[in-house]
C-alpha cells in the first residue's frame, strides 16, 4: 500500500506492516506483472479479458530488494547505475536514503562510494511508487506530463495493461582518477571516397594526479585487422579530446538491399602511465549520410529523401511498435526474431514510433549488422482530443533530459537516421506542428548540439497536411488511413495521391488462428463482430473487419475461412499502397507501413506479424512489393463487366541502373486456360520506375466469374519475377467465387533439408516442391509450423498455383526463445524439429 514500504512498522503496534503479497523472486531487467504471473498471483493477462483483472497491479507500490556481497573494487567514486526504472523510484542502500528518480527514459545516477565502505554485505532497496496517472490514445496531449511510454496506458493495438518495474539493467560503475563521458562516435565519406571516422570525448577528473593522462584510439576493420592507431597526452584534469581517422578505400556500410554492412571496432583507452582508466569499444560503419528534395518537390517542403554514400535510398519502412506490453523482459532472441523477419522482408528503415519507447542497446546494436535505418521517435504522441506538444514546465524538464540521454548514447549507432519530435502532434486540427513550437524547438536546438549529422523532422506526419487527401500539392510527409477504403475507393484514393514520403498507414487483418486459439478460449472461437462480442472487442476493437469480409465474400463460415478472407483484403489493400508509391520513385520518397509488430496478442489488427512472431499473409505481399525487382500492374477497381475493356499500366522496377526488362502479361481464367497475353520490352532508368506498357485486353466471361493478371519479369530472381492479381466479374460479394472453387490437390515433395547454426541457436531448413495436380487454381499456398516450438520464414509463401504448375518453397525454422507466459523450451533437447504443414486458400491443400 502506498508508503507503507517507508514505515516499515506500525506507530501504533511495533509490528511489521505486510505487503499485499508475500516476497517472490523477481526478474531484472522485466516487470511485476510476469513475476506475479510466474508466482501464481495473476492469470495471464494475454488471454480472454484477463488484463482488466490485472489493473490493480499498476495501483500498488512495488518494492525490489537484493543482497550481495560488497564489490571486490575500488575506485575514487562508485555509482549506482539504475538504467531504467518504471516509473517513480525511492532508492536505499544499507538502509540509508540515496535519492528519488522520476522518468524511465534516462538512468538514476547516484554515489555510493562512502555507503559501499560501511558493511561487508550490500543490501539495495528500490521502491517504485504507483504508476502515475498518464492517458492512452485518448486524452489530450498538450496535458501529458511524463515522460511514461504511453501505449500501455490502452492504444487501439494494445489493452490497459501499465508495466512498472526495473526495465533495464542495473549497474555499479567505478570511476579511477578520470573516466570519459559524453563519448561520440561519427563517420564520413569525403568528395574523393576516402572514409571518415572521428572520435571525440569529454575526460571528467575525480582526483588530482601528476603528470599527464594518454589516450590511445585503435582502429579495426570488420575482419579484426587493425587498421589505425592514435596516442595522444592530454591534461589531467577536466578537459576534452577528439581525433580523427582517414581510411583509404574504406568498406562502405550500406542500408538492406543496397551493399553489405561491413562494422569498423573502436577501441578507447585513458592511460595514467601503465594504469588503464577507462576504456571504451564502439561498432561503426562508413557511411556518408544526407537529404534531398524530391523530384519536383515544392520549394517549401522539407528533404525527404534520403542519400547515402552518394546513392537515394528508396525507403521501404516499417513503423515498429514496442514488442511487448511488458518491455522490460523483452529478451535478446525476440529482437533477432523481428530484426530478421524485416531484413527477409527487404525492409530498409524501421521507424521508432513515439507513442512506444526508445529501444533497448541491443535492438540499435541488430539494426546496425542488418542494415536497417532507424528513424527514432521523442517519446510524444498524439491524443485524438488535442494533440498540441505540451508544454507543462515538469514536462519539458523530463523530456529534455530523456531526449538528452537518448542522443548520447543512440547517435553512436550508424543505423540511425532520422531524428523525429513525436507522433501525430497537431498545434491545430489536422495541420502539423512546426519547429516553431516550443516545445519541438527545444528537442531541435538539442539534436543541432548533439547529433548535428542527422535530420530533425518535427514530427511525423510533417504535413503540411496530416492526412493523405484527394487535394493536390498539399500532401508532403502524409499519415493515413488505416482501413481498406473499399472498392473502388481505395484503388482511386492511393492510385492517385501526389504525396512526397507516406510515414504511416496500414490496413487492418486477422492474425493467424493458430495465433487466435492462444489468446481466445475456446468458447470464444467462432466468427463474431466486435460489437457482439466484447472478448473479441479486447482483442482489436478499432480493427473489427467482419463486415468487410461479409462485403466482399458473402460469408465466412468458421474461424479458418474468416482468417483467410480477411487476410486476403488486408494483403490485397497493402499491396497496393506501396506499388502505388513505389511507381512514383522519387516524386515519392517511400513507405513505412503501420505497422510491424503488436505488442500484445490481437484478434484483427495493422500489423504485418502477429504478438507471437507469426507472419501475415500481408507481411509476404510487402516482401515482394519492396523486392530489389519488381513488376505491378496500376488498376483502379477489383470487378469489371464481361465484355468491358481493361486496360492497366505495367511498371518496373529494377535495383540497378539502366537495364533492359521484359515482361510477359497474361490473363488467365480459374483452370488456368490463357485468355490473352501481351509481351513488352523496355529500359530501366536509375532511380525511376518504368512505364513498359499498357495491358489492354476485352473482360472475359469465366465459369468461375474469376479472372487473373500475372506479370513475370523476365530474368528477375526467382519469386521476385511473378506478380498475381485477382479480378471479379460480380458486382457484389466480388471475391465470393474464390469461396466456392473446389478444393486443390497438390503434390509435395521434400527436396533438400538441412540445418545450419546461427546466433540463436540451430536453423531447420527444408525446401518443397509443390505441383498443383488439381484442376483449378489452389490459391495462397503458405506454410505453418504446427508443433509451435519454432518461429518459421518462408521464400514462396502465399503464391498461387494454376493446375500443372509446381514452385518451390524454402521454409526456415528457428527455436522460439523468451515469449512470455508459454511453456519454455528444454533447449537441452536437440531432439524436438518442426512439424510443417502447407496450407491455402482450398483449406482442404495441406499435407504433413
Amino acid at each position: 500500500w502506498p508508503w507503507v514500504p517507508m514505515l516499515r512498522n506500525s506507530a501504533e503496534t511495533g509490528m511489521e506492516l505486510m505487503g499485499v503479497t508475500d516476497w517472490m523472486p523477481a526478474t531484472v531487467p522485466g516487470g511485476v506483472h510476469y513475476d506475479l504471473f510466474r508466482a501464481g498471483l495473476i492469470d495471464n493477462p494475454y488471454q480472454d479479458n484477463n488484463s482488466l483483472l490485472c489493473e490493480w497491479v499498476e495501483h500498488r507500490w512495488w518494492v525490489y530488494k537484493t543482497e550481495f556481497p560488497r564489490p571486490d573494487v575500488e575506485g575514487e567514486k562508485i555509482e549506482l547505475i539504475c538504467k531504467g526504472l518504471d516509473y517513480e523510484a525511492i532508492i536505499y542502500m544499507n538502509g540509508q536514503w540515496l535519492g528519488e528518480h522520476k522518468g524511465m527514459f534516462h538512468p538514476a545516477v547516484l554515489d555510493v562510494t562512502e555507503v559501499l565502505k560501511q558493511k561487508d554485505t550490500v543490501q539495495l532497496m528500490i521502491i517504485l511508487k504507483h504508476v502515475p496517472d498518464e492517458m492512452g490514445q485518448i486524452g489530450k496531449t498538450s496535458q501529458t506530463f511524463t515522460q511514461k511510454s504511453r501505449f500501455n496506458y490502452k492504444w487501439d493495438f494494445s489493452t490497459r495493461l501499465v508495466n512498472i518495474g526495473i526495465w533495464e539493467d542495473v549497474v555499479f560503475k567505478v570511476h579511477q582518477s578520470h573516466s570519459m563521458d559524453n563519448v561520440y562516435v561519427r563517420s564520413d565519406v569525403d568528395s574523393e571516397g576516402e572514409g571518415i571516422i572521428t572520435v571525440s570525448t569529454d575526460i571528467r577528473s575525480y582526483r588530482s594526479i601528476a603528470g599527464q593522462l594518454t589516450i590511445s584510439v585503435i582502429l579495426s576493420d570488420p575482419q579484426g585487422n587493425q587498421a589505425g592507431e592514435q596516442a595522444t597526452f592530454i591534461p589531467a584534469d577536466d578537459s576534452s579530446y577528439s581525433t580523427e581517422f582517414r581510411i583509404q578505400a574504406p568498406e562502405l556500410w550500406y542500408p538492406n538491399g543496397y551493399g553489405a554492412q561491413p562494422l569498423y571496432e573502436m577501441r578507447i583507452r585513458l592511460h595514467h602511465g601503465e594504469s588503464l582508466l577507462d576504456e571504451k569499444i564502439y561498432k561503426v560503419g562508413i557511411r556518408s549520410l544526407n537529404y534531398v528534395s524530391n523530384v519536383d518537390s515544392p520549394e517549401e517542403a522539407l528533404p525527404y529523401t534520403v542519400v547515402i554514400n552518394g546513392k537515394k535510398v528508396y525507403i521501404k519502412g516499417v513503423n515498429m511498435t514496442p514488442l511487448d506490453h511488458l518491455y522490460g523482459n523483452v529478451s535478446l532472441s525476440r529482437y533477432e526474431w523481428i530484426v530478421r523477419l524485416a531484413k527477409h522482408a527487404n525492409i530498409n528503415m524501421i521507424r521508432v514510433w513515439g507513442g512506444g519507447i526508445v529501444e533497448k542497446k541491443a535492438f540499435y546494436d541488430l539494426c546496425d549488422r542488418h542494415g536497417l535505418m532507424v528513424w527514432q521517435e521523442f517519446i510524444q504522441s498524439s491524443s485524438g482530443i488535442d494533440n498540441i506538444p505540451s508544454k507543462r514546465p515538469e514536462f519539458l524538464a523530463l523530456l529534455e533530459q530523456s531526449a538528452i540521454a537518448a542522443l548520447k548514447d543512440r547517435r553512436n549507432h550508424t543505423s540511425l537516421s532520422v531524428w523525429s519530435g513525436g507522433n501525430e502532434l497537431m498545434s491545430e486540427s489536422r495541420v502539423p506542428s512546426t519547429y516553431e513550437d516550443e516545445n519541438l524547438s527545444m528537442l531541435k536546438a538539442l539534436v543541432e548540439a548533439y547529433d548535428p549529422q542527422r535530420l530533425f523532422l518535427p514530427t511525423s506526419a510533417s504535413g503540411p497536411v496530416e492526412h493523405i487527401t484527394r487535394e493536390k500539392g498539399v500532401s508532403h510527409d502524409i499519415h493515413g488511413w488505416w482501413k481498406y477504403e473499399g472498392n473502388p475507393n481505395h484503388y482511386e484514393l492511393y492510385g492517385e495521391s501526389d504525396n512526397l514520403f507516406h510515414s504511416e498507414f496500414g490496413v487492418d487483418g486477422l492474425n493467424t488462428a493458430k495465433s487466435i486459439r492462444k489468446c481466445l478460449s475456446e468458447t470464444h472461437l467462432a466468427p463474431a463482430s466486435m460489437e457482439n462480442s466484447s472478448v473479441w472487442r479486447h482483442h482489436g476493437e478499432w480493427w473489427d473487419t467482419y463486415s468487410r469480409e461479409l462485403n466482399m465474400f458473402g460469408a465466412v463460415p468458421d474461424l479458418e475461412t474468416f482468417v483467410a478472407c480477411s487476410q486476403w483484403i488486408q494483403s490485397e489493400g497493402l499491396r497496393f499502397i506501396l506499388e502505388a508509391n513505389r511507381r512514383r520513385k522519387f516524386r515519392n520518397s517511400g513507405s513505412i507501413i503501420w505497422q510491424l509488430n503488436e505488442p500484445w496478442p490481437n484478434v484483427s489488427c495493422t500489423n504485418l506479424v502477429d504478438y507471437y512472431g507469426e507472419g501475415k499473409m500481408a507481411y509476404y505481399s510487402a516482401r515482394k512489393a519492396f523486392s530489389p525487382n519488381h513488376v505491378s500492374l496500376d488498376y483502379r477497381r477489383l470487378n469489371y463487366k464481361p465484355g468491358e475493356s481493361f486496360k492497366a499500366g505495367i511498371f518496373v522496377h529494377r535495383a540497378g541502373g539502366s537495364e533492359q526488362s521484359a515482361v510477359t502479361a497474361q490473363v488467365l481464367n480459374a483452370h488456368g486456360q490463357l485468355l490473352h497475353e501481351q509481351q513488352f520490352l523496355g529500359v530501366s532508368e536509375a532511380d525511376k520506375a518504368l512505364e513498359i506498357g499498357e495491358l489492354v485486353f476485352e473482360v472475359p466471361r469465366t465459369g468461375e466469374e474469376l479472372f487473373f493478371v500475372r506479370l513475370t519479369l523476365e530474368g528477375a530472381a526467382s519469386g521476385e519475377n511473378r506478380n498475381l492479381y485477382t479480378f471479379s466479374v460480380r458486382d457484389e460479394a466480388v471475391y465470393a467465387p474464390a469461396l466456392e472453387l473446389e478444393d486443390s490437390r497438390l503434390d509435395i515433395e521434400l527436396v533438400e533439408q538441412w540445418t545450419n547454426e546461427s546466433l540463436s541457436g540451430p536453423e531447420h531448413n527444408y525446401r518443397y516442391r509443390i505441383t498443383n495436380s488439381g484442376a483449378v487454381v489452389a490459391l495462397h499456398l503458405y506454410p505453418e509450423e504446427t508443433s509451435d516450438r519454432f518461429w518459421l520464414l518462408a521464400d514462396g509463401a502465399f503464391e498461387s498455383l494454376f493446375p500443372g504448375e509446381t514452385i518451390t518453397m524454402t521454409v526456415t525454422c528457428v527455436e522460439k526463445k523468451g515469449l512470455l507466459f508459454e511453456a519454455q523450451p528444454d533447449e537441452t533437447d536437440l531432439s524436438v524439429r518442426p512439424v510443417i504443414e502447407i496450407k491455402g486458400f482450398q483449406k482442404r491443400s495441406t499435407v504433413e
